[in-house]
């Protein structure tokens, strides 16, 4: 089946990397293999796209760069290749929406992270994770140049009805979807990850029924059903397991080494 791969996309947190966000030897030595075997490495991700730095390196990414759930797009040396903002009326409302649920809104513009206060909930391991501080201030002041906003509580019942309410009030006209347990992200409506897949295909050239699709949260089924074979993480919920083609073990397990290895190298 490996040979029929010429493309693996995979997310970052919970996929290619632990929960303490390490990059094991392992996951090196299997994108490494695929190199060696002429398939193509992409990565996409909710960070911004120099918050994916600490992987891309080791792992000698030499494709196009995703962030921001294909937000801002980027080459290997970060010059940016296309950015997808949200209008400023959407992102009022999307931040009168989170607030409104009690969460705390995070608005990421293509050069900076802004927050209201460095001190809540997530703020200081986001930024341990993507190696930059974010800019206090008030986040409502310009909202010219959105690229994503960030919906953050511990609250997994909130953070389930904030997305439903999101996605019901933006409908087709932005895209909304938890990354995270306790983040929900809103982008462009063209800034989602199966996007990005149809972006790669102009970008690279490989069509979608040759690219793998690596995951674990629901933000990663927009890619799964894009691509002609995906795998899900094992800890993944019962809705993302289902579809995949595949499921491999955890993050914690080596599980991005073990899909890799088992279902494209064979």
């Amino acid at each position: 089946m490996g040979k029929d791969i010429r493309l693996v996309l995979a997310d970052v947190d919970g996929t290619l990397v632990t929960k303490e966000k390490l990059l094991t030897e392992r996951a090196i030595a299997a994108v490494h293999k695929l190199h060696e075997r002429g398939i193509l490495f992409a990565i996409t991700s909710g960070r911004p796209p120099k918050g994916m730095a600490m992987v891309a390196e080791p792992l000698k990414i030499d494709q196009p760069i995703a962030g921001f759930n294909g937000g801002v797009m980027v080459k290997p040396d970060w010059t940016v290749i296309e950015t997808k903002t949200l209008t400023p009326e959407q992102a009022h409302t999307v931040i009168g929406i989170i607030r409104n649920h009690n969460a705390d809104p995070w608005v990421y513009t293509g050069e900076e992270w802004i927050v209201g206060n460095v001190d809540a909930p997530h703020v200081a391991r986001e930024q341990w994770t993507v190696k930059f501080p974010p800019k206090v201030g008030d986040i409502a002041a310009d909202l010219s140049n959105v690229v994503k906003i960030t919906g953050v509580s511990d609250d997994r019942d909130l953070m389930k009805r904030l997305e439903h309410d999101l996605q019901q009030a933006m409908g087709k006209e932005a895209s909304a979807a938890c990354s995270q347990p306790y983040y929900v992200d809103v982008t462009n409506k063209n800034a989602n990850k199966g996007a990005v897949v149809e972006t790669l295909e102009r970008l690279v050239g490989v069509p979608a029924s040759q690219m793998m699709t690596m995951g674990d949260q629901p933000n990663d089924i927009n890619m799964f059903v894009k691509s002609g074979f995906s795998i899900a993480m094992g800890q993944a919920n019962d809705e993302v397991k289902g579809a995949a083609t595949y499921v491999t073990a955890s993050s914690e397990e080596e599980g991005f080494a073990k899909g890799i290895e088992k279902y494209v190298l064979e």
